[in-house]
């Protein structure tokens, strides 16, 4: 084997892991952009007082699935729910009341 084309070729290699990850982390959508699709999701079913969400994604797994995530919260006049939404797609992965 030479020894030039395998160096060459892991090269070549970081290089597009580099490039994949960093569109990767381009196509991420803002935690403003995650808050308010999870306020217009929340709205469909009643009015609500307050919300908020981390500005930092993190890792959050559920059924063996990883994803990327932002973690937030509605308040409505009596309830509170936390809820987790994908940093990626805007889908609400899960909710819970508080």
């Amino acid at each position: 084997m030479n020894w030039k084309k395998f160096i060459a070729g892991m090269a070549v290699g970081f290089v597009a892991a580099y490039v994949v990850e960093a569109k990767r982390k381009q196509r991420m959508i803002s935690s403003e952009k995650a808050l308010s699709l999870a306020k217009a999701a929340f709205l469909q079913q009643a009015p609500i007082s307050g919300s908020w969400i981390q500005t930092n994604p993190e890792t959050y797994r559920k059924n063996n699935i990883v994803y990327t995530v932002y973690k937030g919260g509605v308040c409505r006049d009596h309830e509170q729910y936390e809820f987790v939404i994908d940093a990626y797609t805007g889908t609400i992965i899960e909710t819970k009341p508080l």
